[in-house]
């Protein structure tokens, strides 16, 4: 069944050896160099917005937020509750405490975070709630947003909107690699910062890859993905319009059913065909489908949960009979969905957890972003006569066993 996933392949290329890697290398040396110059002149060429100011005034993003339907408004204030309120409890729940002697740890947030927000034709206000909000409740001082500008060279309403509601403290109109190389390294406007968090595309993540180390990133996105598990008792309406939904952010996303049930299966690809008709995205859609879409039946749940656990999709729904009882088995996922209505939709902008999520497999070794992406640790250790007396000796040892004189003669002279 591995072979089963084999050609979906990672989500990008991101392995070095790209000749958009290049590119990226460039771009970034080029805004390190020359600051917002580069800015200005890399926002003409690809955006095609000339500037003459990156940063966006508040007066500007106050502006906008009038010419945003109130439905809209009370949607992303809701949305913004309930990121909050999560993200609260689960600050809340990390205490840290290390209550040893001599041993103590101290959490702390980060003093600025940049959020990058993917923008020029579409507006994603979703996601600046999903990544700032998270940082505001962790405590971070200062969250600095960078979206790409339209050709007029304004940034969408809706942006502005969810940034004003989110406590965005500055936005600037710039995008793509050269934005991720400002907030890495800084310009005369854009402030360097100590994360850089959100999606992007190809460009944006190979410029988190290689400026990583320089500052934090909450990870490589690659396109988004979705593995619904269903049985018998599923409703083949409900699975293809989840299976659409996904499909419709880009022709590399990826929508797999997995299925118990060769009756549902067909009836999905039948409702696929049948919603995808008047989808005002029907061409992305369609070749996402083509290229990375897959309907799966296998066996039973156990055959299922083991797919599962091997693709590590970023989305799990589970629309099975008694899916609560499987969720403990399902150990890799960015996200598991349940309940007799489960749609990926809730998640992706009103439940409360970010909507940032680990893809192409990494749900197996990372986390979705969330409050602990924006803290930090630090290990205090007080030595005192009792710790020098019961411990000393043995670092004296072990540190002549390396071959590192001085570290133990430094022991040494303190045990004298």
């Amino acid at each position: 069944m591995e072979k089963v996933f084999s050609r979906l392949g990672t989500p990008h290329n991101i392995s070095g050896q790209d000749e958009r890697e290049s590119v990226v290398r460039g771009i970034i040396e080029d805004v390190r160099r020359r600051g917002d110059a580069a800015l200005l002149e890399y926002t003409a060429k690809f955006d095609h917005a000339r500037l003459t100011a990156l940063e966006v005034s508040q007066a500007r993003v106050k502006k906008a937020c009038q010419k945003v339907a109130p439905e809209v408004i009370s949607a992303l204030k809701l949305a913004a509750d309930r990121i909050g309120i999560f993200h609260k409890a689960q600050r809340k729940a990390i205490r840290g405490k290390v209550n040893l002697p001599g041993l103590s740890q101290l959490i702390r947030p980060l003093e600025r975070v940049g959020v990058y927000v993917p923008g020029g034709t579409a507006s994603y206000p979703s996601t600046v709630l999903m990544t700032a909000i998270p940082a505001r409740v962790a405590g971070v001082k200062e969250i600095i947003l960078v979206t790409p500008p339209q050709a007029d060279g304004k940034i969408s309403p809706l942006t502005l909107a969810a940034a004003d509601i989110a406590g965005v403290d500055r936005v600037f109109a710039v995008g793509g690699a050269q934005a991720i190389a400002a907030l890495a390294f800084g310009t005369d406007s854009i402030p360097r910062v100590d994360k850089i968090c959100g999606p992007g595309n190809i460009f944006v993540t190979l410029a988190k890859k290689l400026v990583y180390g320089v500052v934090g990133i909450d990870g490589l996105a690659g396109p988004s993905e979705v593995l619904i598990i269903a049985d018998d008792s599923a409703d083949p309406v409900a699975c293809a319009a989840d299976l659409l939904a996904q499909a419709e952010h880009d022709s590399m996303a990826s929508a797999i059913l997995v299925t118990t049930s060769r009756a549902l299966a067909d009836r999905v690809k039948q409702e696929i065909v049948k919603q995808l008709k008047d989808l005002p995205r029907k061409e992305t859609v369609a070749k996402s489908l083509e290229s990375q879409g897959i309907i799966v039946v296998v066996s039973g749940m156990d055959e299922a949960i083991n797919l599962a656990n091997l693709y590590a999709p970023e989305h799990l729904c589970l629309m099975v009979d008694k899916a609560d009882g499987y969720v403990p088995r399902l150990t890799h996922a960015g996200c598991i969905i349940t309940g007799k209505k489960a749609t990926v939709v809730i998640g992706d902008y009103v439940a409360g957890p970010s909507h940032v999520l680990p893809t192409g497999g990494t749900a197996r070794f990372s986390s979705p972003l969330n409050v602990m992406d924006f803290l930090k640790l630090t290990n205090v250790i007080n030595i005192d006569e009792m710790n020098l007396k019961n411990l000393g000796r043995a670092a004296e040892i072990l540190a002549r066993a390396e071959g590192l004189e001085a570290h133990a003669r430094s022991m040494h002279k303190r045990l004298k």
